[in-house]
């Protein structure tokens, strides 16, 4: 089951790994494969959410979205995309972008580390924005109560994400400032870089969240008509198969979810910017890290277990919340990128052993319940 479902990432894994070897070395290989387990615990919560809504629709939306989909997400979203961020943020055509990358390696560098300013202040507020909406909803499972709980409560107020994305931003701004302004002004420019590719990022975050949520509309209306039309054939007495979700509302699911992978591979794709420049390896560790989220989610809708490890979602949220803070910090401060990549593997790990306890809790105290009805039963039937 594991080597028919993963077999074609095991295979590719092993591909790019020979690549990134070859490409730069032991260094390169061990970047790559921080990138895939960063794009893996960070597209974690996305497979369980892709499963949830895919295990709905007909075989045929199935392999649309397994096949097209995994194109637009890892051709797309993986691969072309850092190429745009780093042609718009150095004022250069794509094709010079991936030209440079490959040919001037140590001018690529110097224009990415020119345009990082820009690239960590838009990533960071995008990130940080997905990390405040998830920490400030009131949820039914809490893994950090002590700090949940109470932010939950001030999750209540209207905007507050909004608001604190834009104070975090204008303090990151400011300090920008200062540091540009005790060097002689040379970098003054550089401050309202930070400050405009912020607001761009959090009006991205806001564009893609009105859309999921457009789409997520639709689909409950579609859901809700075929629920009624389900309950009137039952009253007619005619038979009805399971709702599977085809046509019209099949086709908004696959727009909905195309968004939400949108969005979560853009995680991954900024989070690789604090991780490496080099848009060789960042192709090929998030390409592998891709073709794994596929693989999981496949997994789990055969499985038909999304409940086990209730955890997960809470520490990949968690992970972007720290890639975020990295991505801000690295405007001033340079930060080594293994540090950057254990500490979302750090957290995901912690989140799965919080589950994997909380599980065996649960079953410790489901025997506990059902021992007194067993004793109880064993002499009344002597």
């Amino acid at each position: 089951m594991l080597l028919k479902t993963f077999g074609w990432s095991f295979a590719i894994t092993a591909l790019g790994l020979v690549a990134a070897a070859f490409y730069g070395g032991w260094e390169a290989l061990g970047i790559v494969a921080i990138l895939c387990i960063l794009e893996i615990s960070l597209s974690f919560d996305n497979a369980v959410v892709n499963a949830g809504i895919l295990k709905k629709m007909s075989a045929f939306w199935q392999k649309i979205f397994l096949t097209i989909g995994v194109l637009i997400a890892v051709f797309g979203m993986r691969l072309v995309f850092p190429v745009v961020i780093v042609a718009i943020s150095a004022k250069i055509g794509p094709i010079d972008a991936v030209d440079l990358a490959l040919n001037d390696k140590d001018q690529y560098q110097q224009l990415v580390t020119d345009a990082h300013p820009s690239i960590a202040a838009f990533g960071g507020m995008f990130l940080l924005m997905i990390f405040l909406d998830f920490i400030f909803e009131d949820r039914d499972i809490q893994w950090l109560r002590w700090l949940e709980r109470p932010l939950a409560k001030l999750g209540k107020v209207d905007m507050l994400s909004v608001c604190i994305a834009l104070v975090v931003l204008l303090i990151t701004s400011f300090t920008f400032a200062t540091h540009a302004h005790q060097h002689g002004g040379a970098h003054v420019d550089k401050a309202q870089t930070v400050l405009i590719s912020g607001i761009a990022g959090l009006i991205t975050y806001m564009v893609v969240g009105g859309l999921s949520g457009y789409f997520e509309d639709k689909l409950e209306e579609e859901e809700e008509r075929e629920h009624e039309a389900e309950e009137e054939a039952a009253r007619s007495g005619k038979q009805r198969p399971a709702i599977v979700l085809a046509g019209q509302a099949a086709f908004f699911m696959f727009l909905y979810l195309e968004v939400l992978d949108a969005s979560f591979s853009f995680d991954g794709v900024i989070g690789a910017f604090a991780v490496t420049n080099d848009i060789v390896l960042m192709a090929l560790g998030l390409g592998v890290g891709a073709m794994y989220v596929r693989s999981l989610t496949v997994y789990l809708v055969r499985q038909g277990t999304l409940d086990d490890y209730v955890y997960l979602e809470h520490g990949a949220h968690y992970a972007i919340g720290a890639l975020a803070v990295i991505l801000m910090v690295t405007i001033q401060y340079q930060i080594h990128e293994v540090i950057t990549g254990l500490v979302g593997v750090l957290l995901i790990a912690w989140s799965f052993w919080s589950s994997v306890r909380r599980n065996k809790a649960l079953a410790a105290a489901e025997g506990k319940a059902t021992a007194p009805d067993e004793k109880t039963e064993v002499p009344s039937g002597v």
